[in-house]
């Protein structure tokens, strides 16, 4: 499997963490993805439509045969099979899967754009790809990642909710 992939996952409706669960499972089962490293899971605040509850969110690492908008249709058919609704721009859902990085390319269609273009304005997204790729330079950025961390503002909106080992924790993350 030739094309490293980084996907976000969120859920802040039902049973989160079992949502981010069978997300992750439905992913690894696949025969033409490999499942290569997750990261913790977090709890965090709403970000642009705040009137709703919490988020669990995580990264993981993929390998993949899939082209960028092959992978792209398959997490969107993981989010339809557990029950996510598009209702509102950045409301409540039951998953939600948005691929971060495909390889070190740029990509730019209808369909998607890649790096995901809010990626670097999104702690509950930066912090958990942190956790598993400290180091990874994300395209047109002249930094690495972690020099990102370190400038982040708001960290306290997202805390430490499951650790990797599986020890719930519920801390914040240190400024």
């Amino acid at each position: 499997m030739g094309n490293t992939a980084f996907i976000a996952l969120g859920s802040n409706i039902g049973n989160r963490y079992d949502y981010l669960a069978k997300a992750i499972e439905t992913l690894a089962k696949h025969p033409k993805i490999q499942l290569v490293k997750t990261s913790s899971v977090y709890e965090t605040d709403p970000v642009g439509y705040e009137e709703q509850d919490l988020f669990l969110n995580m990264v993981v690492e993929i390998q993949t045969e899939w082209s960028a908008l092959e992978l792209l249709d398959f997490c969107l058919e993981v989010e339809l099979k557990f029950g996510r609704k598009r209702e509102i721009v950045w409301g409540p859902r039951t998953i939600d899967l948005d691929i971060l990085l495909y390889n070190q390319e740029n990509i730019q269609s209808e369909k998607l754009i890649i790096p995901h273009p809010r990626m670097l304005e999104r702690n509950f997204v930066m912090i958990p790809l942190s956790e598993i790729r400290p180091d990874i330079i994300i395209p047109n950025i002249e930094k690495p990642l972690k020099a990102w961390i370190k400038e982040l503002a708001n960290k306290e909106g997202v805390r430490i909710w499951k650790r990797k080992n599986g020890e719930d924790v519920f801390e914040p993350i240190g400024n």
